[in-house]
């Protein structure tokens, strides 16, 4: 039997409310509705639908709440950008109503998850019946937090069923991210303090490495990376976005689980847009999976955060993925590369469960 799949990062609001996407679909009928429209020619073919959840078994999928600030629009089409903190407080109130309108409009589909007692709910049928369809869920994360206009509409959040945060996407008021360093700053600092009273679990992804590091000094709570790559595989010097073995290893010490990244851009050093997809395979997927594993000493903190569609498509996927689907096929990869089956089923979903498990209040 197949295991399940969570995956920890996929930006499916931006895509609804930038697109008009309609992942109840197929990701083929998507294609085939999208043919000459501004989504594939923007944001690549998609990766993602319902009935391809199906086929992979993804039970469970990290939803993110995005938007990008203004400086780093990509045009006109662009609409899920801000120029201030309370335009961002806006646009992830709607993708979050989003959220809530997937559920409810799709019940038998999409089912949002703040709790242990809903993500029980969600797996128990998907390990129970694995040849039926069920519902995936949906754990909704916080990409940035420039939406904050407070430390104290953080409770405001939680009681809406945001259950993780990642402080920056681009560098934020809080501290330095992707492009753009920097340290933890005043507010940073207090936006942490006030994310472990509630019971937060810190998403470090795309936080800048001096930030990364004193969060992890400081931050008692859950921390992980949803969706990172580990910079020494690539042999890249990007220190901003990749993780370094010293992040790695800080991360390994609080208990953390590394989502990797299935861009082709953040498997194989220089491969850019428009080249072959047949220059990157599953194995390089693989690969990054078993550096952290091999840093770890055990499978216990390696799992899977495509982040697919998000701003790319199947173009930029290793050649054999069409679809997340495809993400199954990681599972004989593992088996033949020596990982015990007990071991697949914790890289491919059991380890963000047991984050979750050990993370979510019982019920709310």
């Amino acid at each position: 039997m197949q295991p399940i799949i969570v995956d920890a990062h996929e930006d499916l609001a931006w895509n609804i409310l930038t697109f008009g996407r309609d992942y109840t679909l197929s990701a083929e009928e998507t294609r085939r509705r999208e043919q000459g429209r501004e989504a594939p020619r923007r944001n690549g073919a998609t990766l993602l639908g319902w009935p391809d959840y199906q086929r992979g078994r993804v039970a469970l999928v990290f939803a993110t709440l995005f938007a990008a600030p203004a400086r780093a629009s990509m045009g006109e089409w662009d609409t899920q950008c801000y120029r201030d903190a309370g335009q961002a407080n806006r646009l992830y109130r709607a993708q979050l109503e989003t959220y809530y309108r997937l559920a409810d409009d799709h019940p038998e589909r999409f089912r949002l998850v703040s709790d242990r007692a809903g993500l029980r709910q969600v797996l128990e049928p998907w390990e129970q019946a694995p040849e039926d369809e069920h519902p995936v869920g949906l754990v909704l994360l916080m990409e940035g937090a420039e939406g904050v206009l407070g430390v104290g509409e953080l409770e405001d959040w939680w009681r809406l069923g945001v259950r993780l945060i990642g402080p920056a996407w681009r560098a934020t008021r809080f501290c330095g991210g992707t492009a753009e360093p920097g340290p933890l700053t005043a507010e940073g600092f207090a936006l942490l303090e006030a994310m472990a009273e509630l019971g937060f679990i810190l998403d470090v992804s795309h936080m800048d490495e001096q930030a990364v590091l004193q969060a992890l000094d400081v931050y008692p709570g859950p921390t992980v990376a949803t969706h990172a790559n580990a910079r020494a595989v690539l042999k890249s010097d990007d220190f901003h976005r990749h993780l370094s073995d010293r992040v790695l290893q800080g991360l390994l010490a609080r208990d953390g689980v590394v989502g990797v990244v299935l861009l082709n851009t953040f498997l194989k050093a220089g491969w850019k847009e428009g080249d072959s997809k047949a220059a990157v395979t599953l194995m390089d997927v693989v690969a990054q999976i078993d550096h952290v594993c091999q840093m770890a000493g055990d499978a216990r903190h390696a799992g899977l955060g495509s982040d697919y569609d998000g701003g790319f498509g199947v173009q930029s996927t290793p050649t054999e993925v069409d679809t997340i689907a495809d993400l199954q096929r990681l599972a004989q990869l593992l088996e033949a590369r020596g990982y015990a089956r007990e071991d697949v089923a914790a890289i491919m979903a059991k380890n963000w469960i047991s984050l979750l498990e050990r993370s979510l209040p019982e019920s709310v």
